[in-house]
């Protein structure tokens, strides 16, 4: 069988003719969108530097936006170019609710470490209480958060039962409250206790100054009633501040003669 060259190139011709102008729109449009997603990603790195976020937020988000923008300009190029996306989208669409509904809970994790990252509820170093659990943050990741409780237990907690529940920062203040409740019988002179307490409170170190601390008659019962103290300490140590302000009230107390219920 004889190539009819001719024919070649009559097609070969007509195709170019139809097709050639729409193939160099696309290359001068694949090259353009190449150079602006460029100076873009600078703008986008500078822009988040700047703002100081975490440096893997900071790292996905760069990664996000390229790649978003390179995938919307492939498909601009072939949609130039000719090429038809129907099926290629009910692909990619398919593909995607299939991927969802198989990590949906992987993604709510994932979702919930960029808010923690972003927003900022706590941060590497401070107290929490959630999910039952009390300790000090240790590390914030995509995915989860660590948290080394106050007896020395490495907690993994899924970031996104963190970023849909309440979680109670205990040191982001600075200073916390602590409240101690003291029963004393009736045959003990409130104004005379009060004072032993306040003097204890005064002689004790790590008390802080500001806000006052207050000391008063908070309830009555039948048989006793109740001076509560709110003092002001320092988040980090509360424990501690708490077990060696409580043991001073007592040897305050004892010392002045005043004896508790029971006792």
């Amino acid at each position: 069988m004889k190539w009819d060259w001719k024919k070649f190139y009559d097609q070969a011709y007509n195709w170019i003719l139809a097709f050639g102008p729409r193939i160099l729109a696309a290359i001068f449009v694949l090259l353009i969108g190449i150079w602006l997603i460029r100076i873009l990603n600078r703008c986008v790195k500078k822009g988040l530097l700047v703002k100081r976020i975490n440096p893997s937020v900071r790292f996905f988000l760069q990664n996000l936006i390229a790649i978003t923008l390179q995938i919307l300009l492939v498909m601009l190029v072939m949609q130039i170019a000719g090429i038809q996306l129907t099926f290629m989208s009910a692909v990619i669409a398919g593909m995607t609710v299939a991927v969802g509904l198989a990590l949906s809970g992987t993604l709510q994790n994932f979702v919930g470490g960029i808010l923690i990252l972003l927003l900022k509820p706590y941060r590497v170093g401070e107290n929490i209480n959630t999910q039952g659990q009390e300790g000090t943050v240790t590390s914030i990741q995509l995915f989860f958060t660590t948290v080394l409780t106050f007896d020395n237990k490495t907690i993994i907690i899924p970031n996104g039962q963190l970023s849909n529940n309440v979680v109670i920062n205990l040191s982001r203040e600075g200073k916390r409250r602590l409240d101690i409740e003291l029963k004393f019988n009736y045959g003990i002179d409130v104004a005379h206790v009060k004072k032993i307490l306040q003097d204890s409170v005064n002689s004790s170190k790590n008390i802080l100054p500001e806000p006052v601390a207050r000391i008063g008659l908070s309830l009555i019962d039948y048989d006793r009633y109740t001076i509560t103290l709110n003092v002001w300490i320092n988040s980090h140590g509360f424990y501690d501040t708490q077990y060696q302000l409580q043991e001073k009230l007592i040897t305050d107390l004892k010392a002045a003669g005043i004896k508790m219920p029971g006792m």
